[in-house]
């Protein structure tokens, strides 16, 4: 379950591409189309016989012993299989992040540009104003909403909401509340490392993670491993030090999902550790006050072929027109500070919408529910020709 399947990006060599979203392991393997079915077989339950018994039907060959062992020999390598090999591999991984001083740019290079003086003029292309653009009244701005999702498509969400950060924000520390989308449920992630990106390192504020590691109880993964490779802090990061200055001071926390109130039923905070932590975030905000200045990196809807839906999505047309309308419903109960109502509309049909931003959502309206927000811009984008993502630019401000 802590593996990705997808189908084969290469007309060249067809089949079922696997790799690794944590990055334990850093391979990748294409399993030819006659052999996908054989990876049932390494289900724990299965045995060596039932591997041999699938590819002799497949192969309709009684002499498939090196293949078999070819094909557990190769797994196990990649770090595909639970095994010893990939339990030392998960050590080793997990051993070096904890060692490491900094936390390192996962995505430079991919999701933007590498080099510092492309990435500053990226940046600037993504935050140039619209002539006559609306903005809205800062007056009590004390927290942001902004996507997750690759800033090429979703850089005018961004900019929506980053664009209201002035000057005078600078001293503040930037709490950002992100999702992680391979974090344990009802968890969050924590770490006292920096995080460097091609334009500087950002400090992570170590004493108020040690305020928090100290208060927020059990629900607390501490140095989490996801930070490593986790994409949403690491975006909201970029556009802080773009505005603001390479050395930004931040307080990154990952979301991990509601995931037992989600199918089971009840609220997240029925869970005692996650009342623990959200009551302990609660009390920094107050002890803080306007010391901090709160991110939420988001995302909304996910629909379509890449989300295992049976259908098709375009953007704006057809079941996303739905999608919006839904997507709006919880957008106000959110803007008005209504935590049950936002959480009673992502609990129908057990979150059909699949919002990977629902988690720092929840978190934040039970930490700041006098919050009051404003949609700056709501947008939809073809992540690809048959799958769509929905996210939003946000503004909220405390009453006077």
């Amino acid at each position: 379950m802590n593996l990705d399947f997808i189908l084969s990006p290469s007309p060249e060599h067809p089949g079922l591409l696997i790799r690794d979203p944590y990055r334990f392991s850093d391979a990748m393997l294409i399993i030819p189309p006659p052999l996908v079915e054989t990876l049932e077989c390494f289900d724990g339950r299965q045995t060596e016989l039932d591997l041999r018994a699938a590819l002799v039907r497949i192969t309709g060959d009684l002499n498939v012993s090196e293949i078999a062992r070819n094909l557990t020999d190769t797994l196990s390598k990649a770090g595909f299989l639970d095994d010893e090999a990939f339990a030392l591999m998960q050590a080793e991984r997990r051993r070096e992040f904890a060692e490491r001083p900094v936390r390192e740019p996962a995505h430079a290079g991919s999701a933007y540009p590498a080099d510092p003086d492309a990435l500053r003029g990226t940046m600037a292309r993504y935050m140039a104003a619209e002539p006559d653009a609306p903005v809205a009244a800062d007056g009590g701005l004390f927290a942001l909403a902004a996507p997750h999702v690759s800033p090429e498509g979703g850089w005018q969400s961004y900019r929506a909401a980053y664009r209201l950060l002035k000057p005078e924000h600078r001293d503040r520390t930037f709490v950002i509340l992100a999702t992680s989308h391979y974090g344990e449920p009802e968890k969050f992630g924590l770490t006292r490392k920096n995080y460097r990106t091609p334009l500087g390192s950002a400090a992570t504020d170590q004493r108020l993670v040690d305020w928090l590691a100290a208060r927020g109880g059990g629900a607390i993964e501490m140095e989490d491993f996801c930070h490593s490779f986790e994409h949403t802090v690491e975006l909201q990061v970029i556009f802080l030090q773009h505005i603001l200055g390479p050395e930004v001071r931040i307080l990154p926390i990952l979301c991990g999902s509601y995931a037992h109130s989600l199918y089971e039923g009840g609220d997240p905070e029925d869970d005692d550790k996650v009342k623990a932590f959200l009551e302990a975030l609660g009390e920094m905000r107050e002890r803080e006050g306007d010391r901090l200045f709160w991110i939420l990196g988001v995302d909304m809807a996910h629909m379509g072929a890449r989300y295992q839906d049976k259908f098709s999505a375009v953007a704006g047309q057809g079941v996303m027109s739905e999608v919006g309308a839904r997507d709006e419903r919880r957008i106000e109960r959110i803007n008005s500070g209504d935590a049950a109502g936002f959480w009673d509309l992502v609990r129908e049909n057990r979150d059909d919408l699949k919002w990977c931003g629902s988690a720092p959502f929840y978190t934040f309206l039970k930490t700041a529910p006098q919050a009051r927000g404003e949609l700056l811009r709501y947008e939809q984008w073809n992540i690809d020709e048959r799958s769509v993502v929905s996210f939003a630019g946000m503004a909220f401000t405390k009453p006077a």
